[in-house]
């Protein structure tokens, strides 16, 4: 049995000996041309002259290309996104030509050579300032509400507040690059590091003016995704089509980092506005939550994860009067684009603060509050007790939640009817969160540490401790319904070995891997007999990006589907040679009857036979519905959840700080491998503390981005992890008809990292006795400023 077993990622030998081989890495023809962008160095203005003479004349020079006619679009949602700037430009870093060289170093440096000169306009860069000039992307702002928000103001208990939540840059470790290959008859082969093969095939194939059956994109790997090459490939990939199609030469294109950087979109920031009426047990009875997105200057995908974030705002808790309201805001900054989570992240923070702040406002455990707020539990009803015997943080133990004291705190059981329905109105029929978070309290002794924690604080004037326990409730599924579906091609060949591509792609996660264990699992035979390919539109037509988490659940089923064909087929052959028995594939072997034969003999006689060998697979997404615009429906076929608590120390003279220990209890239904499911956690957490600590993206007021290097953009490093890292999973079956009953773990992890954020806020809450009111990320700046705030008020 293949499926559920900890083995290694497929290709980790060659990564570990630099042996995996991305788009930079494949050998090109001899003459392959060299691309690079020049770019606007002004926010917003007009373009009214533009001199390119010392480009042209600049050694190793092939073309300068501009003024394409038509121009060709690169965006994903509403075409407002050109190749190159039509004489005026939007953001700093905005293409405004393309120089084609005989070396990449070459066209990086004629690109630096252009003399623009322009008609300054004014720039909208902040969400204020875009507010003031009624600078959106949609007439106005998009609001959901669900109950009377009368009970807010006849709450017992009321208060307000705001925070700042800054943007993240990928920094996949490969950066953007694309090789286009032309070929006999007009086509085109494209290597893109992309997530998203088909829509680069659909964009080169419009920019050429072809059919898309002309243009065959294929991705073996990316070194790194994370949403940031769901759609900042097309342009690369469309500049290289271009210029190969006008040379007649393959043409490749890859940003340096610094460029990278510059151009591409990064995680939306957002400003979080919020009101809330709660009672004495700080059960919230209303809530008013506004998000301000600064989107950029292209729609991109900023409605979607704009929405998500919407969608996310509840967390794992009861919201009985709600209103969201949410402003997607036009800047001339880079465009924001999908990062891991796409928007969930930002609604969950909002939440996560407002319960925090609750806690803080009432002096009261933030765990007391937050379990107070949660749904109810799966099945109606309140958690069985302790299971007798249990050992101590068991993983997957029924346990009823515990209070510091050790006193039962019974699920909340709210009203009946529309009570277990989140604010869009989708039931909540799953939710674990009580058992999982009182296992997770039980097995990190978060009870005793606190109470430590408080009288270490009591003690040390310098250094102060902070622990926080936050869950995690994550739809999976793309919330535009159509992208919810998958097709696989899979060939067995005469010899036994299984050959199978789908439409998903490879960025480091283990999705190959895990596929192939699906494969393997259904035909029963050793994984060392699956072999997955590239990722080829000319194989599987038709994909959606590998996305939304839902890479294994969508091509893990197509996948399956598939392989069950085949072996249908090969197990009649084998049954009408032994007179009607059926034939059961286990241990590598067909058995029917007297036969007993290996997989391998099994398919040879399958081939004799004259049975096709070859078989595709389509899987959609089942139960889903949404109306966007109402806001209303089951986006989501279901949720996966977690919960962590992270425990850090500050230096209250400097805002230095470390994590000290992480705990993790996290929700993969059964894990189709638990050493990938994982490594997925811990990238995650990591990520997500990242995005709330120390990655600060910093914008000058002429719109240029100061962050844009490695020297300057500070994401985790290896002594940033916590010194003391435990992960376990919660090893429970998903109730859905998942592929093996797994379930996603790309982004809901991302989500954990909160913990982190809220940890540091609870020891700068140690300082004094007013809220902290940290905004993110809470870099050591921040940190000094909340603890200078909280003792001098």
């Amino acid at each position: 049995m293949s499926r559920g077993k900890p083995l290694p990622h497929d290709a980790a030998p060659l990564h570990v000996t630099g042996q995996a081989r991305y788009v930079d890495d494949i050998p090109v023809p001899q003459d392959t041309l060299h691309l690079a962008f020049g770019l606007s160095t002004l926010a917003h203005g007009d373009i009214t002259a533009m001199d390119l003479s010392a480009v042209r004349a600049a050694p190793g020079v092939v073309a300068v290309l501009e003024g394409f006619d038509p121009m060709p679009d690169c965006s994903p949602s509403v075409h407002d996104e050109p190749l190159l700037a039509m004489g005026q430009v939007h953001y700093v870093g905005q293409p405004l030509f393309l120089v084609v060289a005989e070396s990449h170093l070459a066209a990086r440096r004629a690109a630096r050579l252009g003399r623009i000169e322009y008609r300054e306009r004014p720039a909208i860069l902040t969400v204020d300032e875009a507010l003031a000039a009624g600078s959106r992307f949609e007439a106005g702002p998009v609001i959901w509400q669900r109950g009377e928000m009368a009970a807010l103001e006849a709450a017992p208990h009321r208060l307000d507040g705001r925070m700042e939540v800054g943007g993240q840059e990928h920094f996949y470790l490969e950066g953007q690059v694309a090789l286009a290959l032309p070929q006999e008859g007009g086509d085109m082969v494209i290597h893109s590091s992309t997530q998203h093969p088909t829509e680069v095939q659909h964009k080169v194939a419009h920019a050429l003016g072809v059919p898309m059956h002309a243009v065959r994109v294929e991705v073996r790997r990316m070194g790194g995704g994370f949403g940031g090459k769901e759609s900042q490939g097309n342009a690369l990939a469309i500049a290289a089509a271009l210029a190969a199609r006008a040379t007649g030469r393959a043409c490749k294109m890859r940003y340096d980092r610094d460029d990278d950087m510059t151009i591409t979109g990064k995680r939306h920031d957002l400003r979080i506005e919020y009101r809330v009426g709660y009672d004495d047990a700080g059960r919230i009875l209303g809530l008013d939550m506004r998000h301000l997105f600064r989107c950029g200057w292209a729609q991109d995908l900023s409605l979607p994860v704009a929405d998500r974030a919407m969608l996310h705002a509840d967390n794992a808790y009861w919201l009985p009067a709600v209103r969201i309201e949410s402003h997607r805001l036009r800047t001339h900054t880079q465009s924001a684009t999908a990062y891991r989570g796409f928007g969930g992240p930002q609604g969950m923070i909002g939440i996560e603060r407002v319960m925090d702040h609750i806690a803080h406002a009432l002096g009261r455990d933030p765990l007391e509050v937050r379990r107070a707020n949660f749904y109810r539990a799966a099945g109606h009803a309140p958690p069985p007790p302790p299971q007798a015997g249990a050992a101590e943080g068991a993983v997957g133990a029924d346990l009823t939640s515990r209070g510091a004291e050790g006193v039962e705190h019974p699920a909340p059981r709210p009203p009946a009817g529309d009570a277990q329905t989140t604010p869009y109105h989708m039931p909540v029929e799953d939710f674990v969160g009580h058992e999982l978070v009182a296992a997770l309290e039980q097995s990190a002794d978060y009870a005793a540490r606190r109470a430590a924690i408080a009288a270490w604080n009591r003690d040390s004037p310098i250094l102060k401790r902070g622990i926080a326990l936050t869950p995690v409730k994550f739809g999976i599924s793309f919330t535009l319904t159509w992208l919810n579906q998958a097709g696989a091609l899979v060939h067995v060949y005469q010899d036994g070995s299984v050959h199978l591509n789908h439409g998903g792609t490879e960025m480091g996660q283990g999705l190959f891997q895990k596929v192939a264990q699906v494969a393997a699992e259904v035909f029963a035979i050793d994984i060392l007999q699956v072999k997955i390919t590239a990722t080829d539109t000319g194989k599987v037509p038709n994909t959606s990006a590998t996305a939304a988490s839902s890479g294994s659940d969508l091509n893990g089923m197509a996948v399956k589907a598939a392989c069950e064909t085949l072996r249908a087929r090969i197990g009649a052959v084998i049954s009408a040679r032994a007179g009607g028995a059926e034939a059961v594939f286990a241990g590598g072997r067909v058995r029917a009857g007297a036969e007993n034969l290996s997989f391998a003999e099994a398919a040879a006689l399958a081939y004799q036979a004259r049975v096709s060998l070859s078989a595709t697979g389509f899987y959609s997404t089942p139960k889903i519905s949404w109306d966007r615009l109402r806001g209303q429906g089951r986006p989501f076929l279901y949720f996966a959840y977690g919960a962590a608590v992270t425990e850090v120390v500050i230096d209250t003279l400097t805002g230095e700080n470390r994590i000290l220990r992480t705990d993790i209890l996290h929700d993969t239904g059964t894990s189709l491998n638990p050493a990938l499911d994982i490594g997925q956690i811990e990238g995650g957490y990591v990520q997500g503390a990242g995005w709330l600590t120390t990655e600060e993206l910093v914008w000058d007021k002429a719109g240029r981005l100061r962050t844009h290097a490695p020297s300057t953009y500070k994401i985790p490093a290896c002594s940033d992890r916590p010194r003391d890292f435990r992960v376990a999973l919660w090893n429970r079956p998903n109730p859905e008809d998942t592929v093996g009953r797994s379930k996603a773990v790309g982004e809901p992890p991302f989500m954990l990292g909160i913990s982190a954020f809220m940890a540091l806020s609870d020891a700068v809450a140690a300082c004094g006795t007013r809220y902290p009111e940290l905004d993110a990320p809470a870099t050591p700046e921040r940190v000094l400023a909340a603890v200078a705030r909280h003792r001098h008020g």
